[in-house]
């Protein structure tokens, strides 16, 4: 009796210090200071999609939430490819997804799993997509691939041309 309890301990400890199948995703996005008369930040949604180019999970969409009377969300249209695949079928704001524009810079944003609906993913090769449009500028789609669930640690890197500067994606077990 004495060694199957020791036994059983043993196992829980081990177990409760490595995580299981807790996965995560870290997004480093770059949005360019452009230099024109008329500057806006942009409108960002981020986005994984499926090798047929479907939705898999909806990560974040970065708007002007606190205008009055939800106005932000009107421009969100500008966002083309996400509001066919989730915007116009998205309750907005939406908790855990929504939030406000970024400056110009560099942006570090991290995805749980299990936060992000991720951990239900099949395995697979998957492509995170980031949008970019701006007032008076333009609009940008970049799609950085990666397979999931990650094995080792992986960085995936992907440019943008205008609206966009360098993305990384790096995925960890």
């Amino acid at each position: 009796m004495q060694l199957r309890y020791s036994m059983a301990l043993g196992t829980a400890v081990a177990l409760g210090s490595t995580p299981l199948l807790a996965a995560d995703l870290q997004l480093k996005l770059e949005l360019p200071r452009l230099s024109v008369a008329e500057y806006h930040r942009p409108y960002v949604a981020m986005w994984v999609e499926k090798p047929d180019q479907s939705l898999a999970a909806n990560l974040a969409v970065w708007y002007e939430v606190k205008n009055k009377n939800n106005e932000g969300t009107k421009w969100l249209k500008d966002l083309r490819s996400w509001w066919r695949k989730a915007g116009r079928d998205l309750t907005l704001p939406a908790d855990g997804v929504s939030s406000a524009t970024r400056a110009a810079g560099e942006h570090s944003v991290s995805f749980p799993a299990a936060k992000t609906g991720l951990d239900k993913l099949p395995a697979g090769d998957y492509q995170l997509v980031v949008e970019a449009a701006r007032e008076v500028g333009g609009r940008e789609v970049v799609k950085v691939p990666f397979s999931w669930p990650p094995r080792a640690a992986a960085t995936t890197t992907a440019k943008g041309e205008q609206e966009l500067g360098a993305i990384s994606v790096t995925v960890t077990p």
